[in-house]
């Protein structure tokens, strides 16, 4: 069950870490990861990552997250999405989701160099088939805090 503190506290920034984290180790996959962070190419590559956060919803519906927007709402997840349609790129969206109805968070993490040219646009419809097709990678380490 999702809460007002995971995405405001450290939680929601240690999974958008990790995603930064993963794709750097993948970039290199020769790196020693307990000595990746003294590697100066290493670090130069992970700060330039660029992130995506998606929302999975229960009824199939997706977005993706632009900014959490700064509201007192303790029941829902208040946010700016980032809308695909070319007609409504000149507004803005803000959606409101009860956190029980979130489903899934994905980050995607990718450095601009790399990204590729045909980035799947989340149109908050079912258009990738149902939630449960989803399987997560295996791990490639731990997280430890302080990192």
């Amino acid at each position: 069950m999702f809460n007002y503190d995971w995405f405001h506290g450290p939680a929601f920034e240690q999974q958008k870490e990790e995603a930064r984290w993963r794709c750097a180790l993948q970039h290199f996959p020769n790196l020693n990861p307990k000595h990746a962070r003294e590697d100066e190419e290493f670090t130069k590559f992970h700060s330039g990552l660029e992130e995506r956060t998606l929302i999975y919803l229960r009824d199939g519906f997706s977005y993706e997250v632009r900014q959490i927007a700064n509201v007192s709402s303790k029941s829902h997840l208040v946010f700016e999405c980032v809308p695909v349609d070319e007609h409504y790129k000149v507004g803005t969206f803000v959606v409101t989701v009860p956190f029980d109805e979130i489903v899934r968070v994905e980050v995607f993490a990718v450095h601009p160099n790399e990204k590729p040219e045909d980035l799947p646009q989340i149109t908050g419809f079912r258009a990738f088939g149902e939630p449960g097709e989803y399987k997560h990678p295996e791990a490639t380490k731990p997280y430890k805090p302080g990192r």
